[in-house]
């Protein structure tokens, strides 16, 4: 259990699943004393849970009591109807801590009125976030280039790609759950079912988006295929701690998505897919080119440069969430995408780290995943899924292709079975799962796939 933090600045639910999981492991070390040595304060319970999970090996060491516990506050702290129910309203803060960091004055007057009126405007009541984050999208993205087109400056330019670069990361992950609900924003009224719909319109091309891609190629296309051999940005084909390999990975995307996504959508027979794919990507170009025919520097800087950016951060992000195959069964959700319990995963970015119970149920609220997680934990046990902390997925990424193997294992929750391995078993276990399958293999794991 060596290396294992809680960090100060996880959220309250990554807290308490990341307690839990180190609950499980002290738990399951304790199963190896003698009986004599074991902690008597186990006993009731536990002799209960060590009955249920006799037949059940790789889960000894977890406590139902405990889980129980657990997924009953989680459950209370998104229950918009009940006693500890807590809105996300702030990335950086959780609503309970930010009275002891702001003036008692500020907290009753605009904190909590606005808290209260913003429950009613957003589509789910934990999501005022999403409505603090949009408001300060449009009070400072747009009016800043709008006025670089106007008058550009590059002191100005350089400070607006800076604030496009600290706002992509969360904007993408907060349009991450628009394309999958349909909308952010209450249905309860016209002017914010419209505002839903048309502002990424205005805010996706500031962000490196273009147009209605990102739901093409992620809702229509990557959750259909599931990292498996049809899916365009899949990792099976590639060594995954091999530089050269991620360098063509990342090239396809950046100059082949245009035509390598409505061509996806040619062969599944979906014609309208396709022609909407082509038409937005296309477009935007079109749209890129006359801009910067019209004022370059500006175009440079307030689209093209986080259009750019953005595409790197989505191939280097995918890259890690799924570099881990587990070639026993590969097409598992459980064995081909990994669980983060870290900050700016699940802070800043509505629990993406998360991904796997984002894969079992993409429609899955961001809310419920660690609730979900401990839910399913023992299914998570039994398949051999992987858990992570204190990591996130660019610096899984970067681990990978200088192929430290050892620090990978070091940020490893163990669970199951992996409680028991060394930290050089657990990196040689990861180090398996970074193989590149072949095409053989491919046919032979992957039921019903068939080559082109």
């Amino acid at each position: 259990m060596s290396g294992l933090t809680v960090s100060p600045d996880l959220t309250v639910q990554d807290t308490i699943v990341l307690q839990n999981l180190i609950d499980d492991i002290k738990r399951y070390d304790d199963k190896h004393l003698a009986p004599a040595d074991g902690d008597e304060g186990y006993a009731s319970q536990e002799s209960l849970d060590d009955k249920s999970n006799r037949d059940d090996e790789p889960c000894r060491g977890v406590s139902s009591q405990r889980d129980a516990k657990d997924i009953r506050k989680l459950k209370g702290l998104s229950d918009a109807a009940g006693p500890d129910f807590e809105p996300t309203v702030l990335s950086s803060v959780d609503l309970r801590d930010l009275p002891a960091k702001i003036p008692a004055a500020l907290h009753r007057l605009v904190v909590l009125p606005y808290v209260a009126w913003a429950r009613k405007v957003v589509r789910h009541e934990t999501d005022v976030v999403m409505l603090t984050h949009l408001g300060l999208y449009l009070a400072t993205s747009v009016p800043s280039a709008v006025v670089l087109f106007r008058s550009f400056g590059y002191a100005h330019a350089v400070l607006h790609a800076a604030m496009q670069f600290h706002y992509m990361g969360t904007y993408t992950l907060m349009m991450h759950q628009h394309i999958h609900m349909g909308g952010v924003l209450s249905r309860g009224h016209p002017l914010l079912r419209a505002l839903d719909a048309v502002f990424p319109y205005v805010t996706d091309p500031l962000m490196g988006h273009t147009w209605n891609t990102y739901f093409y190629h992620h809702v229509k296309h990557h959750h259909v295929e599931g990292n498996g051999p049809n899916d365009l940005s899949s990792t099976i084909r590639y060594q995954r701690d091999d530089p050269a390999d991620f360098l063509r990975y990342v090239a396809r995307f950046f100059f082949l998505v245009w035509f390598d996504l409505p061509r996806y959508f040619l062969r599944k027979g979906q014609l309208r897919n396709a022609a909407k794919t082509g038409f937005w990507e296309l477009g935007n170009y079109a749209v890129l080119a006359a801009l910067y025919r019209l004022n370059p520097r500006a175009t440079a800087f307030v689209l093209l440069a986080p259009l750019l950016l953005l595409r790197l951060g989505l191939m280097v992000g995918n890259w890690g969430q799924h570099a881990f195959v587990d070639a026993d069964e590969p097409d598992s959700d459980f064995r081909s995408s990994i669980t983060l319990i870290d900050v700016p995963s699940n802070r800043y970015c509505y629990n993406d780290g998360y991904h796997t119970s984002h894969h079992l149920n993409p429609r899955r609220h961001w809310r419920d995943h660690p609730t979900s997680f401990l839910q399913q934990k023992k299914t998570y046990i039994r398949e051999k899924a992987l858990v992570f902390h204190d990591i996130d997925y660019l610096m899984i990424t970067v681990r990978l292709l200088r192929k430290d193997y050892l620090h990978l294992a070091r940020r490893l929750v163990p669970v199951g079975d992996q409680i028991a391995m060394t930290l050089e078993e657990r990196a040689a276990m990861l180090r398996r799962h970074t193989r590149r399958f072949g095409e053989d293999e491919i046919r032979q794991k992957f039921r019903g796939y068939k080559a082109d």
